[in-house]
Parts: C-alpha cells; structure tokens; sequence
C-alpha cells in the first residue's frame, strides 16, 4: 500500500497547482484536468475509516458537455452536415466496435492507440479509431464500388491527450469520403473546397490547406537514400514536423530511426519547400526529383488539382507544403491538412515565414487524403475501389467556438422555444395548458411553468433567462374578448391577438 505521507504531500503539492492556475484564470478545461488529479490523490488517501473513496468524474481523455457547449456543438454540426448535402453525400453508420483484425495494420506507429476490448468468449474487438476503416470494411463486404457518403459518429484512441488543445480518447469525426473510379483530381479537389466552405462559413479565422501527395514523398525518400523498408517509418517521423523543430525530426531520424545523416540533410532541403503549381513545375525539372517515376506522377497530378481548385476559387487558401507527411499508412495519393494560422483566441506564431505555420493553439482542424488501396485489403479478390475523403476536426474546431463563445457578450440560447404561455391572474392554469396544446399541435416551439398560480413576473423573468422573444399572456379580460395578449420581451411591446389568429400570427414573427 502506498505511503500515506507520500500521497499527502503529493496532494499539498496538486492542491498548488490547482491554486496557482486558478489565480492565473487558466482555462476551464485546463483547471479541470488538474482538478480531476487532485480528487483522485484524494480517493487513494481514503476516508477516515481507511475505506477508498468512490470519486465522481469522467475518465481520461472525456468530458460532458452542458446545455451551452451543446447548443454551439449543434451549431457547428449542423453546417457541416448542410455542407456535405449541399455536395450530394448521403450517410451510413457503422458499429462503434469492429473485429480486431479489421483494424490491424492500418495506422502505422498510431496502431498502438487502438482501444482493445477484453476477451468476452469468442471474437476479439477493438473500439474504432476512425471511421474510414470501417467504411471501406463496409464496401468491400457490401460490394459498393461508387458512394459519396459522410458520416459523423465517435471514435476512440488511447491517446495522452492535452484536453485543452481539443484532443480527447473519445471525441467525434465527421467525414466525407467519395468512392469510385472517377477521372484524376476531380473527386480530389471537391474535398478541398468542401474543407474550404466549412472553415470559411463557422469564422474560426485565417486558414491554411496543406496539400502534398504519398507518392512524390516516396520518390523523394527513395532519391534522398532513404531504403525501402524505412519509407514508413521515416514517413512518421517527418509527420512530427507540424509539432517538432527540424533539428530534433533529424535527430529523430538519424539516432533513432537509423537514416544516414546525409539522407536526412537532403530530405531537409526538400521538407523546407511550400507553394503553388509553381513549386510542382519547378520540381519536375529537379535533377534528383524527376529520377523518381512515382514523384513525377505526384507532381503531375499536384498540377492537375491546383488547376481545378482554381476553378473552384479556393487556391487563396491552398499551399503544396513537401513536409506535410500524415503518418496513416493507407494513404496512396494526395494528402491535405487543414491549419489555422490565425484563429483570435491566441497570439500567431512567429514561424509562420520558415514553413512552420503550426495551427495556434489547437493543431489542425481537418485531414484526409487518397487511399485507393484499403477497400482491396478487405476484398477476398482484392478488388480495388479508389477512395479519397477528408475528415473535419469537430472537437478542435469545437474548442475554438467554445473560446469564443465565453470571450464573447453574446448569449448562448440552449432552446428553441418561441413562446411562453403565460397567465396574468390565478386559476387559469387549464387555460394556459388548453392554449400551449393548440400551439404545439400546430408546430410552434412553446412552453409553460410548471405551478398552477404563477406570478405574472417569475414568467417574465423566465423569458429573459432562457432567451424565449415572445409571451402569449392569458387573463380573465383576455378569455372574454377571445384576445390573446402577445408581448415582444426585448421592447416590452404588446398586442392583442385574436386567438384564431394567434398562430397565423405567430408563426409569421418567428
């Protein structure tokens, strides 16, 4: 059993850190992530009697949302949902568990991030780490060759996760995948302007796309003399770069990965390079570059998208970035990354001209790329059925709304109630519920307290808490003329309404 003086000191110490990030006005979350460690030093001190003591709190890497935090969430899933009809993508869904063997070998150095399930006698499970995994698992075993589809649902990585930067070990990934043979670039660059009109429309702030492709980093890996069994492996590494100098992604590469520290000197110079069509020109005529089949191919094809995301006004926005890597190892083609260098909740980073424009405070916001080969992993024949999809980064972008939401006067509304059914004078309850049931027979969001005699005031008051912009008030005067009294809460204005006309009327005003 673990020294009592030691966890006592241990908690002194935490009770510290709680203090000190309170007095700072740290972030909420940040506050409660050092909280949670607090009451849990708590619980293994016990109480009195020497019993454990049963903490209340959610587990790591989770959270609850409130009423508030809920109404922005919809707010935000509601536009991407808009934005993925508006391109014509319909939903599936899937189990929130697949086998085990469904999911190994598809992540690369994250695999190890997979929640297992225990044993329950017979298959062996493992919760989902995304959703393209299960959706091509789904083509192939429904024989689908052509689908544009999204899908918004949750997905669990055994991460240590910094709850204040939006990273979690459950959180939620809305998708957009489009399956089929189709012609070069074209599904490709709809993805990029389907990022472009979701970023664009929920204001977060200035973003960056980065594009680079699998094909023209394994060229450049291979022309750099890297050998073929550590494409992956260095692959994950330059990934790191978006959160790690170039000096420690060498290092890395050099003392840990084993690369000759010539090769990582040449990948350097390349992993440094970011622009348009131009750059792509440029290195189709680079000597080592165009050694390589598979990087021409990339380049090509690099040049054949920034020419349709022209069309589709969105390369003002779009940099090709030779250091974006992606760490997945089912990507074939293009890849992309979302990044907001300016988001108004943090100071910009001072790197953004050496090719570092980290995405402040919160890391990339969404990702995704083309991967023709995974539905063939899962195809008995092999049959391949070529993928390209992104994936919008909700509990980052969710971070950021939520910032803004509480540096914001606005107020959030967590209902949708037009209208409160009120009364003026005792014992018209009955009445009041006879009124609400006529409004909501005819659709109308309304409400009522829950008293039988409730001062006229506390229902006024109700209404200026929840935001509610209009009463229907009923009194005895009101009964007899058969008027309803309608008030406007924000100017205090009221009307009389004939009660036939009172939800012609009403639904005219909201």
């Amino acid at each position: 059993m673990e020294d009592k003086a030691q966890i006592q000191e241990a908690i002194k110490f935490q009770g510290e850190v709680v203090r000190k990030l309170k007095f700072e006005k740290a972030r909420k979350e940040q506050i409660d992530e050092e909280v949670a460690k607090l009451l849990e030093l708590k619980a293994r001190l016990g109480g009195d009697d020497g019993k454990h003591q049963f903490v209340l709190k959610t587990p790591k890497g989770t959270r609850d949302y409130n009423p508030k935090q809920m109404a922005i969430r919809e707010k935000v899933f509601n536009t991407i949902t808009r934005c993925f009809k508006r391109h014509g993508a319909e939903t599936i869904d899937t189990p929130v568990f697949e086998l085990k063997e469904t999911l190994t070998g598809k992540y690369g150095e994250d695999s190890k991030l997979i929640y297992d399930l225990k044993d329950q006698g017979g298959e062996l499970l493992s919760l989902r780490y995304d959703l393209t995994v299960p959706f091509a698992r789904y083509l192939a075993m429904n024989k689908i060759t052509n689908i544009k589809r999204y899908h918004i649902a949750k997905v669990y990585r055994r991460d240590n996760p910094a709850m204040t930067r939006g990273r979690y070990r459950e959180f939620y990934q809305c998708d957009f995948d489009i399956a089929g043979q189709y012609d070069a670039m074209i599904p490709d660059a709809e993805c990029l302007k389907i990022v472009h009109e979701i970023l664009s429309e929920l204001e977060l702030g200035d973003f960056r796309i980065k594009v680079n492709d699998r094909r023209i980093l394994d060229g450049m890996f291979a022309v750099c003399g890297v050998p073929d069994d550590k494409f992956r492996t260095i692959c994950s590494t330059v990934d790191k770069l978006d959160k790690m100098p170039w000096e420690d992604v060498r290092k890395e590469m050099v003392d840990e990965k084993g690369l000759s520290e010539e090769a990582a000197d040449q990948i350097g110079e390349y992993v440094s390079l970011h622009g348009g069509m131009d750059l792509a020109e440029r290195l189709l005529q680079d000597p080592r570059m165009s050694q390589s089949k598979q990087a021409c191919a990339g380049l090509s094809d690099i040049k054949l998208l920034f020419s349709y995301l022209q069309l589709f006004q969105v390369t003002d926005k779009v940099v090709f970035d030779l250091s974006l890597a992606r760490g997945l190892d089912y990507y074939t083609g293009v890849i992309y990354e979302a990044v907001l260098t300016q988001a108004g909740v943090a100071p910009v980073s001072s790197d953004a001209q050496n090719g570092e424009e980290d995405c402040i405070s919160v890391g990339s916001v969404a990702g995704g790329g083309r991967y023709d080969g995974l539905v063939g992993m899962f195809d008995p024949k092999g049959r391949k059925v070529p993928c390209v999809g992104v994936s919008i980064g909700i509990e980052r972008i969710f971070s950021i709304m939520e910032q803004k939401a509480e540096a914001s006067a606005e107020k959030v509304r967590t209902t949708e109630v037009q209208v409160l059914v009120a009364s003026a004078q005792k014992n018209l309850l009955e009445e009041r519920l006879r009124l609400v049931t006529e409004l909501w027979n005819a659709g109308i969001k309304a409400e009522v307290m829950y008293k039988k005699n409730p001062k006229l005031l506390s229902q006024l008051q109700l209404c200026e808490e929840t935001g509610i912009p209009l009463v229907a008030i009923l009194g005895e005067q009101e009964l007899k003329d058969g008027v309803v009294k309608l008030r406007v809460v924000a100017t205090r204005e009221e009307v009389d309404i004939s009660r036939l006309d009172l939800i012609s009327e009403l639904k005219r005003r909201t």
